[in-house]
């Protein structure tokens, strides 16, 4: 059973996710907050697998909420799903970096939006790739912080090129492809770096080897 809290200061954007969750065998909405103050208080309290929390929200706002959850060892299960209404804007590229596993706009189709939470409960990546693309060309227009990932020198050769494949938004079956290597293997090589990174996700793992200059970014 895949346990869901829900994070929303608007309770008909609530009420509308968890009714089509309700309807699903393996999904379990087990609390709902109404800020980023509550939420923290009530992943504490229920541990949930995915905590799906708005962006913008009175007293402590979704970029605070998820920089608590992942800064508290007690809620490392935790993976936190943002959403928002914008899309790629800058609120998005803080939450990533302060520890979210990915995000969704609030006008997603239903389906999407059941996969994203089974996505982020196993651990997987919540990025698609699409989705990844859009983020990297994101970094195409901002200037790096060379040096950030002093980590990358704990990697192996073989877990920098998988870094660096991921990084460019290419799926587990296209880096297996591209390294000459199974699926499997290739999703190994990525959670060991994301452990030693302390990566909490695929979007951080992407969003350090930018930062770290492990990738450049391409010319516009």
């Amino acid at each position: 059973m895949i346990r869901v809290l829900l994070v929303d200061d608007q309770p008909l954007i609530r009420s509308g996710f968890r009714a089509f969750l309700d309807l699903e065998d393996d999904i379990q909405v087990v609390a709902e907050a109404a800020n980023g103050q509550e939420g923290v208080d009530l992943a504490r309290k229920h541990l949930p697998d995915v905590a799906v929390i708005d962006i913008q929200m009175p007293l402590v706002d979704g970029i605070e909420a998820t920089r608590r959850i992942a800064a508290d060892p007690a809620l490392s299960g935790v993976h936190v799903v943002i959403l928002t209404n914008y899309g790629l804007d800058e609120y998005v590229f803080n939450a990533l970096r302060a520890g979210a596993a990915g995000f969704l706009v609030k006008d997603i189709v239903p389906e999407d939006f059941l996969h994203a939470v089974r996505v982020a409960a196993r651990g997987d990546a919540l990025l698609a790739p699409s989705i990844t693309r859009k983020l990297i060309n994101r970094y195409v227009s901002q200037p790096l912080a060379i040096g950030t990932g002093t980590g990358l020198a704990e990697l192996t050769s073989r877990e920098r090129e998988a870094v660096a494949l991921v990084a460019q938004g290419l799926s587990n079956d296209e880096i297996a492809g591209r390294m000459v290597i199974s699926p499997m293997t290739a999703k190994t090589h990525i959670n060991r770096a994301m452990a030693k990174l302390h990566a909490r996700d695929r979007a951080q793992l992407v969003v350090l080897a930018y930062e770290s200059g492990l990738v450049a970014p391409r010319s516009s």
